[in-house]
């Protein structure tokens, strides 16, 4: 589909070319601006997980599999090692998808760190569920306009078809390791 030694906004850019988009109309397929899709293009910024969703959805594509391209193995990994694991964060939230090549898998699971004042941006949504426990810190999340305060040690699960965030309000570093189904995020 698209060369994947590119950037990840060179990337977009060929894939919303190839999908025969102009930027104002991917802009208005998906919500967000013009100077937004432009300047993430040129890899000027790196978008917020919620927004790149909202371009790969336009896309055709799942966060997963936009990252996953990435490596492929010629067969699937037993062992992942650390610097295999992919990362689909950004701005202060690390999402490290991890990820053994194979296209049949049936469940992902994420090691999440949430940097103090950090969040996964606007509520964001996809079909499934997840579940996950916080291993360290404090994180907010909000499922359905409804807040939950979750500490060191608690898990959570929720429908991810339901609007959800996650946000870091305390003033260290989170981590909260994840499992979700289907595997395209």
């Amino acid at each position: 589909m698209s060369d994947v030694s590119l950037a990840p906004g060179k990337r977009l850019s060929q894939i919303r070319q190839q999908l025969g988009l102009s930027q104002r109309r991917a802009a208005e397929l998906s919500g967000l601006t013009h100077s937004a899709i432009s300047t993430i293009e040129q890899d000027k910024v790196s978008p917020a997980i919620s927004t790149l969703q909202k371009l790969l959805t336009v896309y055709g594509l799942s966060l997963s599999a936009f990252f996953a391209e990435q490596e492929k193995p010629d067969k699937p990994q037993i062992i992942i090692n650390h610097e295999d694991l992919i990362e689909i964060g950004s701005q202060g939230v690390s999402m490290k998808l991890i990820h053994n090549g194979d296209p049949n898998r049936t469940l992902a699971m994420m090691i999440e760190t949430y940097q103090p004042g950090t969040t996964t941006g606007e509520r964001l949504k996809h079909q499934g569920e997840e579940i996950g426990t916080l291993l360290e810190g404090e994180v907010m999340l909000l499922v359905n306009g409804q807040a939950y305060q979750l500490h060191e040690g608690q898990s959570y699960t929720i429908n991810t078809a339901i609007p959800h965030s996650f946000s870091n309000t305390s003033a260290r570093a989170c981590r909260i390791i994840s499992a979700h189904t289907p595997t395209t995020f």
